[in-house]
């Protein structure tokens, strides 16, 4: 590996389904990404998809060395199912000197042992996309998006009594305590909502506020 990596290089450790996922979608934004994992079936897997790909231990110190991993800001571990290798990674790649360090945690206490080792970042993919499948399937919304604050963002219909009045005229952040960040509709570009826009009959409102009350509000909109 070379010696100076581009900001935008990240190296991602264990290519499982989580880990794969985020290496090839880091490729397709541009990325360069170093992926790393002990299995030589599937660093052969992804040896044309990736920038580039080799069959190591993570956790060895003079192993990540030699792949000139010290070079890069930004890592993610994408090891869940074995704890002790999780964390040991993460522990690894902090002593080498990697700054920003995303992880895969499977339970709470998992995600806290993370933090304390190193991991800026712990990430629950099976709970965070439980809750959010859970949402979408009740029909109140068409995508939905909650951060750890209790923000959260969605797309939802758009109320019947809100078509053809301006946003200021609905009053949805007074009635329902939510804002409105902007309006699409169906193969047209995404619009910005200013206080003056008129919703037009079929489109789709993006809404942001408060977790409940975004639920609440999109409670009204199923129908």
């Amino acid at each position: 590996m070379a010696d100076n990596q581009s900001s935008d290089s990240v190296v991602v450790v264990g290519l499982g389904r989580f880990g794969g996922s985020v290496a090839e979608s880091l490729v397709n934004l541009g990325h360069e990404v170093l992926g790393v994992d002990s299995d030589p079936r599937i660093v052969q897997d992804w040896s044309d998809r990736l920038t580039h790909v080799v069959e190591a231990d993570a956790t060895d110190t003079d192993a990540l060395r030699q792949l000139g991993v010290q070079d890069f800001s930004r890592a993610v571990v994408g090891i869940g199912t074995n704890l002790e290798t999780s964390v040991l990674t993460v522990l690894t790649l902090a002593e080498v000197g990697v700054s920003e360090i995303w992880a895969k945690a499977t339970s709470v206490k998992h995600g806290q042992i993370l933090s304390r080792v190193g991991a800026r970042h712990v990430v629950f993919p099976e709970t965070e996309m439980g809750s959010r499948v859970a949402h979408l399937i009740t029909g109140r919304m068409l995508d939905y998006i909650e951060f750890d604050d209790g923000f959260a963002i969605a797309k939802v219909r758009t109320p019947g009594e809100a078509v053809g009045k301006s946003l200021a005229e609905i009053g949805l952040r007074s009635r329902w305590g939510v804002t409105v960040v902007g309006i699409k509709l169906p193969g047209e570009d995404f619009t910005y909502a200013r206080p003056e826009t008129v919703v037009p009959a079929g489109c789709l409102l993006i809404v942001a506020g408060n977790t409940t009350k975004v639920e609440q509000f999109a409670g009204v909109t199923k129908d």
